[in-house]
């Protein structure tokens, strides 16, 4: 169960195939409420289809799944609530969404960044960690890469914290419990 002390907002990212889905579920299963899965991506061909059937196996039952590609703020506002978790995987296939639909990036993560600074309930969002390999060979890929990078900035700056998932092993970046770096 969730008190008041709980995380409003978490971000939990890493690479493909880090774990960083299945972290985000026990998160949600850990928290005793009512789960709510946004899933952002959408069975454009088979293999997708077939990630899809996986990913909803590996969560199990006791979910409840609403589809939405576009309008990510709108459905947090719409599902979060204090008697429920809702689980959002990922901002990465969401960027892959608004870029083919043409919308405005940057306004529709800020009106998504002032949809969680007013969270009702807690929110878990996922997202992939695609800067840390080598540079893309074409300028939608590097275009790509750096979107994704300023979403996961802003992002990690509106949550309450947010942890980075490689090997299937969490790291808490957020809040920081490290000593103070200094020069």
């Amino acid at each position: 169960m969730t008190d008041k002390n709980s995380p409003r907002a978490t971000l939990v990212f890493g690479g493909a195939r880090s774990g960083k889905s299945r972290f985000a579920e026990t998160l949600a299963v850990r928290s005793g409420l009512e789960k709510v899965y946004v899933a952002t991506g959408a069975a454009f061909d088979a293999e997708m289809a077939e990630r899809i059937t996986a990913h909803k196996r590996q969560r199990g039952t006791g979910w409840s799944t609403v589809e939405e590609q576009i309008d990510l703020t709108g459905t947090i506002e719409r599902e979060c609530s204090p008697q429920r978790v809702v689980l959002v995987d990922c901002l990465t296939l969401w960027l892959s969404n608004l870029t083919f639909a043409e919308k405005d990036v940057g306004e529709e993560t800020r009106r998504l960044c002032s949809a969680i600074r007013n969270l009702r309930g807690p929110c878990i969002f996922v997202s992939n960690e695609v800067g840390m390999g080598i540079v893309p060979d074409n300028r939608l890929s590097r275009s790509f890469r750096d979107a994704q990078g300023r979403i996961n900035q802003d992002i990690a700056e509106v949550c309450s914290q947010v942890v980075f998932v490689a090997a299937g092993q969490p790291l808490l970046l957020k809040p920081n419990t490290q000593p103070e770096i200094r020069l």
